[in-house]
């Protein structure tokens, strides 16, 4: 691809930037927490259809996907569940095919009094635009399908099979993604435009999620040394388990990525739930617990330790030792990815790169997890993650900046035709 063929795309995408952050903006506004992303599936599947794509949008099934590798268990309403693909079929075949995914499903927002703008009323200001998703990962879903809109709008058409994919469930199980696999989408390389501050992600996390449910012995507050606070025993087994935290980021000082990171395995109770009546020992108490485990450590064996961590806390304690709690596995049991034999696929972003960016993109050590687990590791399909820069992701006031969104874009179109190829339309 010539110089000339470069910036009639990078053009392409300047004129089409201020469309590119309507329908951003568009995306952002729908609330898409976990098992209302529909509508955002509705948009995504009407954009495709407009640009004359083949799509293919179907209900997930859990039952297909329960025995394969990663699969998360599901414990919400999974009826409306939904993937959307566009596919474009070239033609002329003469590159490499390529999958571009991104995720619709987005953490909740919080109290919204903490938000100094309405989480689902995006707004731009300072050059950053604002709202839940807008960085994590709605901007570079729409990234993607603008990156191919430019290459259209710059007079040419690729010369591979693309499939333009639109998942949930990335912020909780992966089965979104598990289930392209399932329904036998396949590619040469696939590519997640996840925010990662203009790095490529090299090696990233794998993540479990478990439930902790506690027992107690409930009793009139007035007489609180006869009964058992489930909620402080379930505090004493937290204790134990950032215990086993420390242990496991001694482990993590042995491998070849996460050693240059002083704590690359987090340990987080994110959910606690507990008791009846203020003036009531509590009987009951759940913790929804997230760890994570490093590339090519097993996750069943890593379930073993985190039980035996809590069997041995609850057998120091006095009620617990003769009622113990339970654990359930309440979501992702998703093991890490390190990015390996894709020399090809980084070539051609490399060169995308460095005519944007100048230079050749830093790796990123990724402390969080992403779908490209599932190309890379279930189908030996090359996975590369990369995207724009932003801020508080999961937090308050989530913002996406919009020159990196550009720039990311631009890297995107550029590599798509390089990678698939491109011809004249």
């Amino acid at each position: 691809m010539n110089a000339e063929t470069q910036q009639r795309i990078l053009d392409a995408v300047d004129a089409g930037f201020e469309a590119q952050l309507a329908t951003t903006r568009d995306f952002v506004a729908i609330p898409s927490t976990r098992g209302a992303e529909g509508p955002c599936q509705d948009m995504i599947g009407d954009l495709l259809r407009a640009r004359g794509y083949e799509v293919d949008d179907w209900h997930i099934k859990v039952d297909d996907l329960k025995d394969l590798r990663g699969f998360g268990p599901i414990e919400h309403d999974f009826s409306k569940a939904r993937t959307v693909v566009g596919t474009y079929r070239p033609a002329t075949e003469a590159g490499k095919s390529l999958i571009l995914q991104g995720h619709c499903d987005v953490v909740p927002a919080g109290p919204l009094e903490l938000w100094e703008t309405p989480p689902f009323s995006p707004v731009i200001k300072d050059g950053k635009m604002f709202g839940r998703g807008a960085c994590d990962m709605k901007s570079g879903t729409i990234g993607a399908l603008y990156a191919l809109d430019a290459i259209k709008a710059a007079g040419l058409r690729p010369t591979a099979r693309i499939h333009f994919q639109s998942v949930i469930e990335e912020e909780s199980t992966g089965v979104g993604a598990l289930s392209t696999l399932q329904r036998g989408y396949r590619a040469d390389a696939c590519f997640i435009p996840e925010p990662t501050g203009g790095k490529m992600v090299r090696s990233q996390v794998g993540v479990i999620w478990f439930r902790l449910r506690v027992k107690g012995h409930p009793t009139h507050v007035a007489f609180a040394g006869s009964g058992s606070n489930a909620i402080m025993a379930a505090y004493h087994l937290v204790h134990a388990l950032q215990k086993l935290e420390i242990e496991w980021n001694e482990r993590a000082k042995a491998d070849k990525h996460f050693k240059t990171l002083n704590h690359p395995i987090n340990f987080n109770p994110g959910i606690i739930k507990g008791g009846d009546w203020a003036s009531s020992v509590p009987a009951w108490c759940d913790v929804d617990c997230r760890i994570a485990v490093l590339p090519g450590w097993s996750v069943a064996d890593h379930q073993k330790e985190i039980a035996a961590c809590v069997a041995a806390a609850s057998r120091n304690h006095r009620f617990l030792a003769n009622n113990p709690p339970e654990i359930e596995w309440s979501g992702f049991l998703s093991e890490g990815y390190e990015l390996t034999n894709a020399a090809e696929p980084e070539a051609a972003f490399g060169k995308a790169f460095n005519k944007v960016y100048g230079g050749m993109p830093e790796d990123l050590v990724f402390t969080a997890l992403t779908d490209t687990r599932f190309y890379g590791l279930n189908h030996g399909i090359p996975s590369l993650c990369f995207g724009a820069s932003g801020g508080e992701m999961h937090g308050f006031n989530e913002y996406v900046d919009l020159d990196s969104l550009k720039k990311s874009t631009k890297a995107m179109a550029l590599f798509i035709a390089e990678w698939c190829g491109v011809e004249k339309a």
